[in-house]
């Protein structure tokens, strides 16, 4: 064979005489690459000890990228971070298959070896993530290679024979059309598959069959004017479907009761494990409590209000008993997140507890099942861990997940009002219209709303009767709207005097302050 011949047929990526299309090449990579990554998907939930290798990598994405950028993800997209996440590793990764069939387009071994240094990133990824078989995810990481390889193989040499066809460009294309097909129906199969077999269909049904117990000291029913009931206001109750979530998990873990386990350990006298029934048969109280994210901006909506049942903190830590210079309650999680606050805060507040209910139900897998921390008076990020594992007591020197990506050791809650009505942006008619918003002080309670129009006085708001010092109170203004574009700003007093500031400063280190202001139309 002639030189110019040889080299013609390694470009084709099979014996002929016709270039294979660069299009082509992409096409065959990228889909080989979806193929592979939903093989390894279904074998990660097959496997037991398995991690989804999709969502390592995007768990060390998450670990590894600067707190700066973590911070402004979480500014920028709130609640949406984690699926904006996973559309830019599908992204990335729809763009080195299409790299590796361009390069198998030269020499198929080139496209190969993309495939396995690729996954290999991956698998090495999975088996950082806690409790993992090395060998199940190896195993589940060699699949989907092997596949990957495979169906790229095939779908180059159809691709080949598409451009080899003499008579008629396309004769050959049902061929590879049906590959292709096929190598995408692989890939839908292999990733839902493995989401099925990942458990959350299953721990649907188990958390649906668990009746919370009657709380020793439940929580009084609201008082009449709580809930001022103005369309567009916040509820005083967000129901579970529509409370926010910020977490580090990609996946939310499927963990099942029946496994599950919390340890209690530490600076203690007596380390104790508990099991979810025996959690569940301590006596439990419930409370009203208000979470914030420290990430929520001013006039955020990264805060809701629930009714949440657990077991109190205080149990536990009285159970196994301080010792002297356990000055930090150190929480993890099932994934390996970890949080830290002043011990003292769990012995002091009746209401810090080890959730299992939210809002009359099982915690929602989203939001910690089978058990999470609740802490009235503290940012998530340094108390609220969700799936929750284990209890440890330590010196203060020890800092939880977010401390060293530039966030603060402690988390206080700052005192925030937050306008709803009228909406942001939207138009209004002249004439009596509600000014209407929440304000919160979790452990210190809301005293005072204030309201100013344009560069006019600050009026007082009318406040909903009060549930709890832990949880926000609805307020409104009854505002006579002229035509025109208006500034609306309020701010908050809480029960210890302490007005909210309008110093404007950003979520990081300790969370944002200043006041809300929204501008709004109103129509002649």
């Amino acid at each position: 064979m002639s030189q110019p011949a040889a080299t013609e047929e390694r470009r084709s990526g099979s014996a002929g005489t016709a270039p294979l299309p660069a299009g082509r090449a992409a096409q065959s990579g990228l889909l080989a690459a979806a193929a592979g990554i939903g093989v390894a998907e279904l074998a990660a939930g097959a496997l037991d000890g398995a991690p989804s290798l999709v969502l390592s990598v995007g768990d060390a994405v998450i670990d590894g990228v600067p707190g700066w950028l973590e911070r402004a993800a979480i500014a920028a997209l709130g609640s949406s971070d984690k699926p904006v996440l996973l559309a830019s590793i599908a992204l990335v990764a729809a763009a080195l298959g299409a790299g590796a069939g361009l390069l198998a387009r030269y020499r198929f071994a080139l496209g190969a070896v993309a495939f396995v240094l690729v996954t290999a990133l991956g698998v090495a990824a999975g088996l950082v993530t806690a409790d993992v078989s090395v060998l199940a995810t190896v195993v589940a990481g060699l699949l989907g290679a092997a596949v990957g390889v495979a169906v790229l193989h095939r779908l180059l040499a159809a691709a080949a024979r598409e451009a080899r066809a003499d008579d008629s460009p396309g004769t050959d294309r049902r061929g590879f059309l049906l590959l292709a097909a096929g190598a995408a129906a692989v890939a839908v199969a292999g990733g839902v598959g493995g989401w099925l077999l990942a458990g959350r269909e299953r721990l649907d049904a188990v958390r649906a069959a668990i009746r919370l117990p009657r709380p020793a000291r439940p929580a009084p029913a609201p008082p009449a004017g709580a809930d001022l009931e103005i369309p567009g206001l916040t509820p005083l109750y967000v129901a579970n479907e529509d409370f926010y979530r910020i977490d580090t998990a990609l996946r939310v873990p499927a963990v099942d009761p029946a496994d599950w386990r919390l340890e209690v350990t530490g600076l203690v006298d007596e380390p104790f494990s508990l099991t979810y029934d025996e959690l569940m048969a301590m006596p439990q109280i419930e409370a009203d409590v208000t979470l914030a994210c420290v990430s929520n901006e001013v006039g955020g909506d990264l805060v809701g209000n629930a009714r949440w049942q657990g077991v109190p903190l205080r149990a536990l830590l009285e159970r196994a008993g301080v010792q002297r210079g356990a000055t930090q309650l150190l929480s993890r999680s099932v994934d390996g997140f970890t949080a830290g606050f002043p011990t003292v805060t769990a012995l002091d507040l009746e209401e810090a507890m080890v959730a299992v209910g939210m809002n009359g139900e099982p915690l929602p897998a989203e939001h910690g099942f089978p058990a999470r921390l609740v802490v009235p008076g503290l940012y998530g990020y340094v108390s609220a861990t969700k799936w929750l594992s284990s209890i440890e007591l330590t010196g203060w020197d020890v800092d939880g997940y977010w401390v060293p990506r530039g966030w603060a050791k402690e988390g206080p809650v700052k005192t925030q009002a937050r306008i709803d009505v009228p909406v942001r942006g939207r138009a209004l008619e002249a004439g009596r219209q509600p000014i209407a918003g929440v304000a919160w002080a979790p452990t210190r309670g809301i005293e005072g709303v204030e309201v100013r129009i344009d560069d006019g006085p600050w009026q007082p708001a009318v406040l909903a009767e009060q549930l709890d010092v832990d949880c926000w109170r609805q307020w409104y203004l009854p505002w006579d709207a002229t035509p025109g574009r208006h500034v609306i700003t309020a701010r908050a007093t809480d029960g210890a005097g302490e007005r909210q500031t309008d110093e404007r400063t950003p979520v990081a280190p300790d969370g944002a302050s200043g006041h809300p202001v929204i501008e709004v139309d109103v129509e002649g």
